[in-house]
Parts: structure tokens; C-alpha cells; sequence
């Protein structure tokens, strides 16, 4: 999505901070729902719907705009994977109807559908701070820095998220 996608969506010119913004954030929140939700063209929605809630006043950061931004895209994602499970259970059961000799996806697919289900059963932020630490690299001292914490802190809380991950990756199975 470019700034001229979201003018056509807004049918004006944007403001120059959200532009600026734009400018400056938008592959890495393209890239953190990417790696949320596994799909191109839902992590370009969310990217959308994060800019388009900053164009309406809905929302806007007040001190740190990576943070917060990080975190709108992280939520965002994290709500479509919870409207698609809504959408699963309610759909038509025929169209999940495979035959018995067709092979089961591959394992890496398999395993990229468990834990994005089991990211989305976590609080956001612990979700937030996994995928900032294991999909961005970042260090406990720079995600201490963007959520405004200690490093102990958040070095705690990862060790909780991953322990409570992976009891949810069990349950998967």
C-alpha cells in the first residue's frame, strides 16, 4: 500500500503527520502483520485499518508513535485471526470436506496455523512482545525501551509468554 492508495481510500489528502508516519512505519507494520497472520493481503488490511483509524481521530499515538503503531498492527492482526475462527465455526462445514487419500498440509503450514492460533489466545501484549522479540530480533533492552519498562521486566514477561505458549502449542496437538 502506498500514500496514494490511502489518499483513493480517503478521498483527500492526508495529514502531513500521518503521512510522515506513514513514510515511516509502514513496512514494519506490514511486516509484523505479515508474520501475525501469514497473508499478504490481510496484513496489507491491517496496515489500512490502522491508518485509516489515525486519519478518522479514532486513535493516535501520544509519545512514542513506533510503539504504538507496533502495537495497533499487532491487535489488528490479532482480531482478524479471532473473526476468521468466528467465521470457520459459522461457514458451510462442506466446503472443509477433503478426500481420505489427499495428503495433510505441510508441516511447516501445520505448525504456522498452530501457533498463530495459539498467539491469538495470549493477552496481546505478551503476543506483542514474542513477536517483537522472535519475528523482529529485537533485544529485552529495546522492547524494555518501547513499552517504556525495565529490561528485568520484560525478560520476565517473556519467560511467562513462552511458557504459556507452549502449553497452548501443546493443547493444539
Amino acid at each position: 500500500m502506498s500514500i496514494v492508495v490511502m489518499r483513493r481510500q480517503t478521498g483527500r489528502r492526508l495529514r502531513p503527520e500521518v503521512e510522515q508516519l506513514f513514510r515511516e512505519h509502514s513496512q514494519m507494520l506490514y511486516r509484523t502483520a505479515y508474520s501475525v497472520l501469514g497473508n499478504a493481503a490481510d496484513a496489507e488490511d491491517v496496515l489500512q485499518t490502522v491508518f485509516l483509524r489515525l486519519l478518522r481521530g479514532e486513535q493516535g499515538p501520544e509519545k512514542n508513535a513506533s510503539g504504538y503503531l507496533y502495537r495497533a498492527a499487532i491487535n489488528v492482526s490479532l482480531n482478524v485471526i479471532r473473526s476468521r475462527k468466528r467465521l470457520e465455526l459459522t461457514d458451510n462445514a462442506d466446503r472443509f470436506e477433503v478426500p481420505a487419500d489427499s495428503h495433510s498440509s505441510d508441516v511447516a503450514e501445520e505448525l504456522h496455523a498452530r501457533l498463530t492460533a495459539a498467539l491469538a489466545k495470549l493477552q496481546p501484549e505478551d503476543a506483542q512482545l514474542l513477536v517483537l522479540r522472535y519475528l523482529h530480533d529485537r533485544t529485552d533492552v529495546e522492547i524494555a525501551k518501547l513499552f517504556g519498562v525495565s529490561r528485568g521486566s520484560i525478560a520476565i514477561r517473556l519467560f511467562r509468554s513462552r511458557r504459556r505458549l507452549r502449553k497452548l502449542m501443546g493443547e493444539g496437538q
